[in-house]
């Protein structure tokens, strides 16, 4: 069973960046997909993006295109999501997920959930 904690949260301006982490522990981290989600308050959780294993092939959620990037180190047992251009309507908690299997991309697709951090994007 593995164990997720992310970091790297806070208070940006519009416009600007910031690089979450989300470290794993408890299982070995490469034979995990690895998801970012996030939930805004009194919306639904909402898939962000996802890096399959090895990191080779990722997918985003459509209005993050081009804006945010996922990427993993499997010696690190990191994954980490770079938010660039930030804009209001990102603000939400961000949690990453894990599971073995490529299953799809809604929160039924992951069995393993960090506990969130929060980011919160100023106009």
């Amino acid at each position: 069973q593995v164990q997720l904690v992310e970091s790297g949260g806070g208070l940006v301006q519009a416009g600007g960046s910031l690089r979450l982490s989300c470290a794993a522990s408890g299982g070995t981290f490469s034979s995990y997909v690895m998801g970012w989600f996030r939930q805004a308050p009194g919306k639904e959780r909402e898939f962000v993006g996802r890096v399959t294993w090895s990191g080779g092939s990722t997918v985003y959620k459509d209005s993050v295109k081009g804006r945010f990037t996922i990427s993993r180190d499997n010696a690190k047992n990191t994954v980490y999501l770079q938010m660039n251009s930030l804009k209001p309507e990102d603000t939400a908690v961000y949690y990453c997920a894990a599971d073995r299997f490529l299953r799809g991309l809604d929160v039924n697709a992951y069995t393993y959930w960090g506990q969130g951090t929060q980011v919160t994007v100023s106009s």
